[in-house]
């Protein structure tokens, strides 16, 4: 029923609706302890919420999406143990994506962005893998962001300018978007974030491309998200008047 409404939304208002969504997808941890569950358990249903949701965001006609899988600070943060868990997650996750009919007939690009060189050698092998198989797709755009951090973008961007000698006189937005991990990807219209229960916080998420974006903060943890709460932020983004600093 949801996936319907989302594709009568496309019908009818799909020049209103974000071209770029961006998805924080907080409070798996916190929903696995508050079910009396290890957290394991909660990064694993956050990872089933994710690949139930993901292709509903295409049934609206939304061609580009950035989902915050894993920040450098998290990854800081996270015992040995519960970082292999997440490990192994990323490569299922990778294996389903290759596996998915929908990936091949919707021709979804996907990329794994962030500062990768930091991951074990076999979680960087498969994302190779993902990189190539995906490579030619062009109608539907996923990036997933892992070890990932906005100012560490940004910071990498910098080294690249520096390493390449662009002249200072030359340099504008453009150019430094050119030098972004998002360098292929509009900025960012409209971002989602769940398990906001203490305030309203994007950390770190895009923090070039993220500008002029429009916020959704909700209390339910990223296990609890659906394709019917999905519809909701679309049609509250489509009521909203976004000025873009006029």
């Amino acid at each position: 029923m949801a996936d319907e409404l989302l594709k009568k939304l496309r019908v009818e208002v799909g020049d209103k609706l974000p071209r770029h969504v961006g998805i924080i997808p907080d409070g798996n941890r916190r929903w696995a302890r508050s079910q009396g569950l290890d957290i394991k358990i909660g990064h694993l249903n956050g990872y089933k919420t994710l690949k139930d949701i993901l292709y509903s965001f295409f049934h609206a006609g939304i061609k580009y999406l950035t989902v915050y899988a894993l920040s450098l600070e998290n990854a800081r943060k996270r015992s040995k143990d519960e970082l292999k868990y997440i490990h192994k997650i990323i490569i299922k996750a990778i294996d389903t994506i290759m596996n998915e009919d929908i990936v091949k007939n919707e021709k979804v690009r996907f990329k794994i962005l962030g500062r990768t060189h930091l991951l074990p050698e076999k979680v960087r092998a498969k994302i190779k893998e993902l990189h190539e198989y995906t490579k030619d797709f062009d109608n539907n755009f996923v990036n997933i962001l892992i070890m990932y951090d906005g100012q560490a973008e940004i910071v990498d961007a910098l080294k690249k300018l520096m390493e390449n000698n662009i002249d200072p006189a030359k340099l504008d937005r453009n150019v430094v978007k050119q030098y972004l991990y998002t360098n292929n990807f509009p900025e960012v219209d409209f971002i989602i974030r769940t398990g906001m229960e203490d305030g309203a916080r994007i950390s770190g998420f895009l923090l070039w491309d993220a500008s002029y974006a429009e916020f959704k903060f909700r209390n339910e943890y990223w296990p609890q998200y659906s394709a019917e709460l999905l519809v909701a932020d679309l049609e509250e983004y489509i009521e909203r008047n976004r000025r873009r600093g006029k």
